[in-house]
């Protein structure tokens, strides 16, 4: 992704940054969480606690996928905006 001004480079920079630090928090929480509940779990002597730790877990690598796979500036997200731009362009040059 080419970008002519540096407010837009430090914009883009700031809230990549921003989600990364939003995911490691949200894996932070998780981990805690979860511990927790397993230690809970396992004084009771039963195993629920896999239970909200496998759906919250799902929860967790979507938003990872989200933050590192299709945040813009990443690869796959550039290469779709790439793809896109030039189909409108080859659209908009084969309407004139």
């Amino acid at each position: 992704m080419r970008t002519a001004h540096p407010e837009d480079l430090e914009r883009l920079a700031r809230r990549r940054a921003g989600a990364k630090l939003g995911w490691l928090l949200h894996a932070c929480v998780y981990v805690a969480v979860n511990l927790l509940l397993a230690a809970l779990s396992a004084h009771q002597g039963r195993h629920w606690a896999m239970y909200p730790a496998l759906g919250w877990g799902l929860g967790l690598l979507l938003h990872g996928a989200a933050v590192w796979l299709a945040l813009p500036g990443g690869g796959w997200y550039d290469r779709l905006l790439q793809r896109e731009r030039r189909a409108l362009q080859e659209r908009e040059g084969s309407a004139r």
